[in-house]
C-alpha cells in the first residue's frame, strides 16, 4: 500500500466560527459525516479515529453500537454545522479519521481466478457526490476497485463518503497519474476495456462478455478524452430514448454496471 499524502485543508466551503476554530484537523486527517458514513468508518479496522462528536439525540441513535473503547464527545449541532461544509447533511454526527491508504493499481485490481472481476475506471470525473454514488453502485454490483485520476478529480472528503453511504470503506479507491498507462496496465493484467460512449454504434448488451472487464465513464459533460477511447477496446451505449440526450454519470454508472452483472460469464 502507497502512504496517502497528506492534506491538512477543509473541503471548500466550511463554515467557520469561535466553536469550529478550536479543533484541530491535523495532516493526513478527514472528517467523515452521517449515519451510513461514519458506522462503515467506524466498523473498518484500516481506519483510525481521533475524534467523534455526536449530537444528544445522534449519540442515542448509536447506543450500543459504537465499537468498544471508541469515546464520543457531546456537541450541539450548531458546533457541526460551523465545522462541517456549508450544507452538509451529518444527520448529528461526525468523526476525524486517518486517510485510508491508497492502493496500487496491481493489487486492487489483481484478477480472481474464477470470479466475476470488473474495475470502474472515471476519466476526470469531478463532482464529489457523483464519485461517491458511483462508489456505492460500484459496491452493490461488486466491483473490484475504482479508479480515478490524481488531477481532475475530487479527494476522499465528507462530501464524498457521506454520497458514498459507506461504499468508501468497501471499494478501494485508486488514484494513477496517467489514465492511458493505466487502462494499458489493466488490459495486460488480462482486463477487457468498454468506454460508455453515447455517440457508439453498438449497445453495450451486444458487447461479448469477458471474465474481467474494465468500464470507463467519462467527465460530466466532455464525455471520454480522446486518447481514453483509443484505449478502449470497445465502445459502447446504453439503450436510452433519444428525448434524453445523456443520463447523469453516476446513473449511467449504475445502469451499465447492472448491464454487466446480468451478462457476466458463467464462473
Amino acid at each position: 500500500m502507497k502512504p496517502r499524502k497528506p492534506f491538512a485543508r477543509h473541503e471548500k466551503g466550511p463554515r467557520r466560527g469561535p466553536q469550529a476554530a478550536a479543533i484541530r484537523t491535523p495532516e493526513g486527517a478527514v472528517w467523515l459525516f452521517g449515519a451510513h458514513a461514519l458506522r462503515a468508518a467506524l466498523a473498518n479496522p484500516r481506519r483510525r479515529l481521533h475524534r467523534l462528536l455526536l449530537t444528544a439525540e445522534a449519540a442515542r441513535s448509536l447506543e450500543g453500537r459504537l465499537p468498544a473503547g471508541v469515546a464520543a464527545e457531546n456537541v450541539e449541532r450548531v458546533k457541526l454545522d460551523q465545522l462541517l461544509p456549508a450544507g452538509a447533511v451529518h444527520q448529528g454526527m461526525a468523526g476525524l479519521f486517518e486517510a485510508l491508504p491508497e492502493p496500487d493499481l496491481e493489487e486492487a485490481c489483481a484478477t480472481a481466478a474464477g470470479a466475476r472481476n470488473v474495475v470502474v475506471v472515471l476519466d476526470q470525473v469531478t463532482d464529489p457526490h457523483n464519485v461517491g454514488a458511483i462508489l456505492r453502485s460500484a459496491a452493490a454490483f461488486g466491483a473490484k476497485a475504482l479508479v480515478t485520476t490524481s488531477r481532475n478529480a475530487p479527494e476522499a472528503t465528507g462530501t464524498l463518503a457521506k454520497s458514498a453511504s459507506g461504499a468508501l470503506e468497501i471499494v478501494p479507491l485508486v488514484r494513477v497519474t496517467n489514465l492511458a498507462r493505466a487502462l494499458d496496465r489493466l488490459a495486460e493484467l488480462g482486463y477487457w476495456r468498454i468506454g460508455l460512449d453515447g455517440a457508439a454504434t453498438q449497445e453495450l448488451a451486444a458487447v461479448p462478455p469477458a471474465p474481467n472487464t474494465v468500464l470507463v465513464l467519462g467527465a460530466e459533460g466532455g464525455g471520454l478524452r480522446r486518447l481514453t477511447q483509443e484505449k478502449c477496446d470497445f465502445l459502447a451505449r446504453l439503450p436510452i430514448l433519444p428525448v434524453v440526450e445523456s443520463l447523469n454519470v453516476s446513473n449511467a454508472a449504475a445502469c451499465a454496471l447492472y448491464e454487466l452483472a446480468r451478462k457476466a460469464p458463467p464462473a
